[in-house]
């Protein structure tokens, strides 16, 4: 948690998903399970603010995706988002789509691991926020959908042609972003877009198993692991190598590495603090 804070307080209710916390786990449910969960203006726009507030809360080590009902999200309302669209201006449209791109930004440069809980069809913009996780747990009978050019827009949207050629490969990326054909999640597996593959059933067990061990792990490693991983996607080997280098030294320096040292010796398991 930073300690600088200015004079806006935290918020305490948002209006568009549920959010909760309990012991270092926020969990964000998409709730509108009569619609799949699909998302609207507001909801991207709560998703923004709430990424941007939750490293400053000092209550939040790991954040869950999740949806209610019968599906994870099944993308961008028809009729609140597309069918608004159709009726604003060009200023109003490219608003949108950086608002929608500032959540992916968030969800990847948030010093926060973030797990994406997939059950049922993560569909348009739902598979992208899944893909911008940093895991995701998917149910056996979950299916995946990037539809973007079946409503006649491109492929590349909130930043998926960034992400996916460097999780599934260019050509596996091809197919999905050009075809948006529906990918059940043993094929998505193969691609490399599941981190645990789990019977429907286990899907909430498996989940709270990796958040918990997530909180209760060395919370500044995994937010410097997460910012390398991050930026150096874009770097050579030389200045990555540099950056590895100067946050390996900061990180020598913090309480945490000192107490691996101590819990080493006194054969305990290490108090992470976060410091």
């Amino acid at each position: 948690m930073s300690p600088f804070r200015g004079s806006v307080p935290f918020t305490t209710t948002w209006e568009h998903f549920r959010v909760e916390h309990a012991d270092g786990i926020a969990t964000v449910t998409l709730d509108r399970p009569d619609k799949i969960n699909a998302l609207t203006f507001e909801a991207y726009a709560d998703l923004r603010d709430l990424l941007a507030e939750l490293p400053h809360r000092g209550d939040t080590r790991v954040l869950v995706l999740r949806g209610e009902g019968p599906g994870f999200c099944s993308g961008g309302d028809v009729n609140e988002i597309i069918g608004e669209l159709l009726a604003m201006r060009p200023d109003e449209h490219l608003a949108f789509t950086r608002m929608t791109g500032d959540v992916v930004r968030a969800l990847r440069e948030i010093p926060i691991p973030v797990i994406a809980s997939i059950h049922g069809i993560a569909a348009g913009a739902g598979s992208v926020l899944a893909l911008a996780a940093d895991f995701r747990i998917v149910a056996r009978s979950a299916r995946f959908a990037f539809l973007f050019t079946k409503v006649g827009l491109s492929g590349s949207d909130m930043g998926a042609a960034y992400l996916l050629p460097r999780i599934a490969g260019l050509g596996n990326a091809t197919k999905l972003l050009m075809l948006g054909d529906t990918v059940k999640a043993p094929e998505a597996d193969k691609y490399g877009l599941v981190s645990e593959l789990v019977e429907d059933e286990d899907l909430e067990a498996a989940t709270t198993a990796l958040a918990r061990r997530l909180a209760d792990g060395p919370a500044l490693a995994y937010a410097q692991t997460k910012m390398l991983l991050t930026r150096e996607l874009d770097m050579g080997l030389s200045p990555s190598l540099e950056m590895d280098a100067a946050v390996q030294a900061l990180l020598m320096n913090t309480r945490d590495h000192a107490e691996f040292h101590r819990a080493f010796n006194a054969k305990e398991t290490p108090k992470w603090e976060g410091r």
